[in-house]
């Protein structure tokens, strides 16, 4: 009230300063006004009468007059003469510039038929024709399965492709990410995938050592990078691929080819034993082709993720689709998640995320968001971002699911005797099968009963051929690709194996124990009543969503030995 007082005053005082200034500015004027009227105008008597030569005098004044009226008609003409011949040069002006940029258009109009337009790096036109040239350039094509659903993450396109491409290539199969499935279920899927190409167990490592990896330790003292850190399978797959470059007698190319987050750069890095390419969280990290020596005789080519075909069954594109779910539609996501929810054990799914029976998946992601504190105004469940947080667990490395390989081998229709037989011609089946099963041993695996008992809904149809893309207008063209290179810079993996650790390096002030990690991520997720996002500001809400989504992906992973460990979930 005092404020507000001393303002009244203020502006009390202002405006009585105001009006005396003018008023004295309106005396200046009367006074001003009345020494103008005292002043009058001293008329011209003009020629007295009785002056001499009165009536010369007169004329030559008239002839005076007559003289300027004269010069001045002239100058008047003489401007109109100029402005004329200034309209005219205008004009020509004008005309000539007019005819240039029409001639400009049609050169330019006919140097862009001959010439194709340069594609955004972001397009999947640009996927394609990358993934085209690794392809051709490749003489041994690798080709990266999730362990956890490897039938989901082959390709027939793909596979008929490098088969009927003939130059003697080679298809072999990685299957990466083994820690995350049980020893029994990879030794059914080993015996499986080598009747029809040679297929090699492996386990990246979800961080390789950089300069950033070197002040993070120093930062964090506590933090045990071990685990992350180690890699399993690459002595196979380097031995593999050297004893056929030997029978080639030549340098072989090597092309790593696969769906989105199945780890082909972290398999890059493992096999190089050091970051050689960019990895991150975000699908469609890797753009474009690059190129990394392993020796004289071994160069890896890096290839952007295979494009999965709209005609994908729900499952399919919610796990292998390159759109990142942040960004994509929340009917999609919807959709994804009561797919991958109704191929999934239901009681498993309770136990993993410690939540009661449900009927539905919506009543699943109502009851998740409510244990996590991810509620709307008025205390209603934020089902929409629950879902994409919850996809985003399932495409990362926190959820440890396996799925049954099928009772019976029927082979595609593409792959006959002769072209199996011609595939596994230059390889030593005997050492590598040797090999696969000295690294499944030496690899630590999650018990069956942590695990998630998932339904594979059979191969993901690709595409390709640029030709046959369709781009969708919606969420992909606006992708921004200064984020998308700061995540490949700061890049964490394309595997995520482990993303817990990756994220107690990046943030400083996290150095306590397990349960206080956990409470942490809790804190930064909730948006609950503290934290509410405009309706009409969609970009801060992406920012704000993609930064959730990562919080929330990032709890210790399930003790293999137990049943469950209560511990990854919140509290």
């Amino acid at each position: 009230a005092e404020l507000r007082k001393a303002s009244k005053r203020l502006s009390c005082h202002k405006r009585y300063k105001i009006q005396k200034k003018i008023r004295e500015h309106h005396r200046k004027v009367r006074k001003e006004a009345k020494k103008k009227k005292q002043k009058k105008p001293k008329k011209d008597l003009g020629i007295p009468s009785a002056a001499p030569f009165k009536e010369e005098l007169l004329r030559e004044a008239e002839q005076r007059k007559q003289r300027l009226e004269e010069l001045k008609q002239k100058q008047k003409l003489n401007r109109q003469k100029e402005h004329e011949k200034k309209r005219k040069l205008e004009a020509k002006k004008n005309a000539a510039t007019i005819k240039e940029k029409a001639e400009g258009k049609e050169s330019s109009s006919k140097s862009k038929g001959k010439t194709k337009k340069p594609l955004n790096k972001n397009s999947k036109k640009s996927f394609c024709r990358e993934l085209m040239k690794v392809l051709e350039a490749s003489d041994v094509v690798l080709e990266v399965l999730d362990a956890r659903d490897p039938l989901g993450c082959r390709c027939p396109q793909l596979e008929q492709a490098v088969i009927c491409s003939g130059g003697n290539k080679k298809l072999l199969l990685v299957l990466n990410k083994i820690d995350l499935v049980p020893k029994d279920n990879i030794e059914k899927w080993l015996k499986y995938l080598k009747k029809e190409f040679p297929t090699v167990a492996f386990k990246s490592a979800t961080m390789t050592k950089d300069k950033t990896m070197e002040q993070v330790t120093k930062r964090h003292a506590r933090v045990d990078f071990s685990e992350t850190s180690q890699y399993f399978g690459s002595k196979c797959l380097l031995k593999l691929l050297q004893e056929y470059g030997r029978t080639q007698d030549k340098a072989i190319q090597v092309g790593v080819v696969g769906f989105p987050n199945v780890g082909k750069s972290s398999i890059i890095n493992s096999l190089k034993g050091k970051r050689a390419c960019n990895v991150g969280l975000a699908r469609g990290v890797t753009k474009s082709m690059q190129i990394v020596h392993l020796d004289k005789q071994t160069k890896m080519l890096d290839s952007p993720s295979i494009i999965a075909d709209p005609s994908n069954n729900a499952l399919a594109l919610a796990l292998r689709s390159i759109i990142d779910p942040e960004g994509s539609d929340s009917a999609d996501v919807l959709e994804g998640v009561n797919a991958i929810i109704n191929h999934c054990s239901k009681q498993q799914v309770m136990m993993h995320y410690n939540i009661p029976d449900f009927r539905d998946p919506e009543e699943f992601l109502s009851l998740l968001a409510q244990k996590r504190g991810m509620l709307k105004k008025g205390g209603v469940p934020d089902i929409e971002n629950m879902a994409k947080l919850v996809l985003c667990d399932w495409t990362g490395a926190r959820i440890k699911y396996y799925s049954q390989p099928p009772g019976f081998q029927k082979p595609p229709p593409y792959l006959t005797e002769q072209e199996v037989a011609e595939m596994q011609k230059g390889f030593n089946l005997n050492n590598l099968e040797q090999e696969n099963s000295n690294t499944v041993q030496a690899v630590k695996h999650p018990s069956p009963a942590s695990s998630i008992a998932f339904q594979s809904a059979g191969m993901t149809n690709g595409t390709i051929e640029e030709n046959k893309v369709i781009e969708e207008g919606s969420d992909w063209g606006t992708m921004e690709t200064s984020k998308e290179e700061e995540e490949e810079l700061t890049g964490s993996d394309d595997d995520e194996d482990d993303d817990e650790e990756e994220e107690e390096e990046d943030d400083e002030e996290e150095d306590y124990d397990d349960d206080d990690d956990e409470e942490e991520v809790t804190r930064k997720a909730k948006p609950g009543k503290h934290q509410t996002n405009p309706p009409h500001s969609k970009g801060q809400k992406a920012g704000n969503e993609r930064s959730r989504s990562l919080s929330f992906s990032l709890d210790k992973p399930v003790d293999e030995d137990d049943a469950y460990d209560f511990n990854t979930d919140y509290v």
